[in-house]
């Protein structure tokens, strides 16, 4: 889809060249489209900051709606449809931080700049995200119509009829999310506000914001004497620790206000062109020792669950001489069929660099499994050069074999060696692109096993690949084996993601963390069973609710790299300046509907559709829709003027209520056992086949196009209607003969799909 996507745009950018810019000599000339490398066209052409685009399909109407000109005649229809980047006219980026949370919210005016003002085409927003991107919600105000996005439940979603194609609404790539709006007219201003959160990067004590910000020549105005006005407000409440220090912005930022956890910084002015690179910003806490705290908070009035909110974090601080784990390391690998290609060459390269990082006190071994499972040692080898370099040459022989997936064997094989470590701290990384059907068994059986284990059991740490392995499995068999989670469906960043994850591990400060209080206090409920281990490359947040009061005082506990005891004295502070419920409810949705997967409670899932409804999250239990809402007259809106719909005369139609169209499902879903018996590759479908009649009108107008250059089919139908029947009928008859000699082909592969 993300290539289809670019060459569209390259597409656009050659039929942009027709639009006539005017005599005045305050207009520049057009900008000339980019010569792309030869490599990597799809992401040259892929959106690095919102941008609206004119869908074109058909070329005869693309011109400046201001001075109409003469153009040459263009014969035929873009099949699939060109996109042109729409000209901006002004900027606003808000993005208000949170701990390691970050609310982006992006306001533009575009103009469709590119149509004739007598027609009208379709307008589609891609919106980039950045570091774990979810998307919020799109606000778009025209002359006459406004659109916006809700999210509404799964029963309430089945009542809508009218369904958005995959392209018109959805995520084109797992971090750039697009919607189409219909026909809007050539000249429109457009009115858009888009808004979604992402995580900062944490490393070293510093934490880092990227926002893609990076707007291609191409958007900006060709007239000069058009105000261009570029605004970037930027407010950050750690909410967690006072003396930060402000380390790099990427714009000139002009500091505004400055109180202890919070500050704030603006950047305004008039430009030339728009920002060429993203805007980044990254400030350090200034602590370099271990420490933490507790954010406690009221729900708002419009949450379900009207229990107190609270929010603990530990971060590792800057200071790295803090002694790390000896590590007993175990990687489980899928290599079924569907793993061929990139995933499992991208998998290895991850192995080997993760192995080379072990000291030699260090332990490792590979397992890889199929329907069968494969060993690379019986038991666990020292991690000496010699070793690895075995294991490395061993690894890269294993190539994708046929077979169904088997998780639950080769887990058990993991477990088994590690069961008899001390002295380390033992680790499982299993790494899939498959669901099976016994993994409620799994989870089940593992949280047994590792209750029974005592303290430093083997942490389980999990890897999905693609959307066909069930995300909500591996997220809850890492929270019961104390581990990490993550997955990626963009198959480019499967090997930075992997090793990010071994990375994180690796780096182990504090693990068997526990916290006083929780456990003997009954009216604390912690989203996470099991407390997971913290890294120097990441802080820890765990999230729950309370009821009553929350203990005064609390500390935390766990066990340091030497294996010594560690205390923590936790800060509790009421958090009043932080949407506590708006930046933990990511985190909240996805726990919850791990646990609602598991256990099959359907309480747990409403409550995680009202969440997601409230906070604008996506969910499992939630569909986006898109809202068409017409603007009419004050008179009629004050006076709540009613309709009666003309198609059924005892159905009022309310003239202010919105209409519905339903997007595609943005969710990853709970794994497809069918995909993954079939052996299907992530990224991969079966493609649909056309029906008989798509491929005929396909054939035949493309034969139009080749055997005639002076009309098409349109035009032929338009001409038979003004004819007499008979003639109608000859001339169709013609056609249709030259489209069979011309396509024989398409006519074999229509014929065949009708059995004849």
């Amino acid at each position: 889809m993300a290539e289809d996507f670019a060459k569209a745009v390259e597409d656009g950018l050659k039929l942009a060249k027709r639009i006539y810019l005017g005599k005045d000599k305050a207009v520049m000339t057009a900008p000339k489209p980019p010569s792309p490398p030869v490599q990597g066209l799809a992401d040259y052409y892929l959106p690095s900051a919102p941008m609206v685009y004119a869908v074109i399909s058909d070329p005869r109407f693309v011109d400046n709606p201001d001075f109409p000109s003469y153009q040459p005649h263009v014969y035929g229809r873009c099949d699939p449809p060109a996109l042109i980047p729409l000209q901006m006219s002004g900027v606003d980026l808000e993005v208000n931080c949170y701990g390691d949370t970050a609310f982006v919210q992006i306001s533009g005016k575009w103009r469709v700049h590119c149509v004739m003002g007598s027609h009208s085409c379709d307008c589609r927003i891609a919106v980039p995200m950045g570091n774990q991107g979810s998307i919020l919600g799109v606000e778009v105000e025209l002359p006459k119509k406004s659109y916006s996005t809700e999210l509404v439940g799964l029963e309430e979603s089945k009542c809508i009829e009218k369904i958005v194609r995959p392209q018109d609404g959805g995520f084109m790539k797992p971090h750039i999310f697009v919607l189409t709006i219909p026909q809007v007219d050539g000249g429109t201003n457009i009115s858009i506000k888009l808004r979604w959160s992402q995580k900062l990067l944490y490393n070293d004590g510093q934490f880092t914001l990227t926002v893609p910000f990076s707007f291609p020549e191409y958007v900006t105005p060709a007239v000069r004497k058009i105000s261009k006005k570029e605004k970037i407000q930027l407010n950050v409440n750690s909410g967690i620790v006072t003396g930060i220090l402000c380390k790099a912005t990427s714009h000139p930022l002009k500091e505004t206000k400055r109180h202890a956890e919070k500050f704030s910084f603006l950047y305004e002015s008039e430009v030339l062109t728009w920002s060429k690179t993203d805007f980044s910003f990254s400030y350090i806490v200034s602590s370099s020792n271990m420490f933490g705290g507790v954010l406690l908070q009221s729900p708002p009035l419009y949450d379900h669950d009207q229990r107190d909110m609270f929010c603990l974090y530990l971060l590792p601080g800057s200071q790295k001489s803090t002694e790390v784990f000896k590590k007993e390391v175990v990687f489980v690998i899928d290599i079924t069929n569907s793993m061929q290609g990139r995933p499992l060459e991208a998998t290895k390269n991850a192995i080997s660099s993760a192995m080379s990082k072990l000291g030699p006190e260090d332990s490792f071994n590979i397992i890889t499994f199929s329907s069968e499972t494969s060993l690379f040692s019986t038991s666990m080898e020292l991690a000496s050069k010699e070793a690895i370099e075995r294991a490395t040459t061993w690894l890269s022989m294993k190539s994708t074999v046929e077979g169904s997936t088997c998780i639950s064997i080769p887990l058990e094989h993991a477990y088994e060696m590690l069961s008899n470590t001390s002295g380390s701290i033992p680790m499982i990384f299993l790494v899939t692109d498959g669901a099976v059907e016994d993994e409620r068994n799994i989870c089940d059986q593992m949280k047994k096993r590792l209750k029974n284990s005592g303290s430093l059991c083997p942490r389980i740490h999990t890897f999905g690949i693609g959307s066909f392995c069930n995300h909500y499995f591996l997220r809850m068999l890492a929270m019961i084996g104390r581990g990490e989670f993550d997955a990626v469906c963009d198959l480019d960043l499967i090997e930075n993601r992997i090793e990010k994850l071994f990375s994180n591990a690796f780096s182990t400060v504090l693990a068997d963390i526990t916290v006083d209080s929780f456990n003997d206090h009954e009216q604390i409920e912690v989203y996470s069973s099991c407390i997971p281990d913290l890294s120097f490359e990441s802080p820890l947040t765990i999230c729950g609710r309370y009821e009553g009061s929350f203990p005064d005082t609390l500390k935390a506990k766990g066990i340091l790299g030497d294996l010594s005891s560690f205390v923590m004295d936790l800060k509790i502070v009421r958090a009043k300046d932080i949407p506590l419920d708006r930046v933990l409810a990511r985190k909240e949705i996805d726990l919850l509907t791990a646990q609602a997967w598991l256990s099959e409670n359907k309480q747990l899932e409403q409550k995680v559709a009202q969440l997601s409804k409230v906070t604008c999250n996506i969910s499992e239990y939630t569909r986006m829709v898109l809202l068409e809402k017409n603007k009419i007259d004050k008179a009629i809106e004050s006076s709540g003027a009613q309709k009666v719909k003309k198609t059924d005369p005892h159905k009022i139609e309310d003239p202010l209520a919105p209409r519905k169209t339903l997007l595609q499902s943005l969710s990853v879903g709970f794994g497809d056992l069918t995909a993954t018996a079939e052996n299907i590759r992530p990224g991969f479908k079966e493609p649909k086949l056309p029906d008989a009649a798509e491929v005929f009108l396909k054939a035949t107008s493309n034969c139009c196009g080749r055997m005639c250059n002076r009309c098409c089919c349109m035009c032929c139908i338009q001409c038979c209607s003004k004819m007499n029947d008979q003639c109608a009928i000859v001339l169709t008859q013609i056609f249709t003969a030259l489209a069979f000699i011309g396509c024989i082909e398409c006519c074999t592969l229509c014929c065949g799909q009708n059995g004849q």
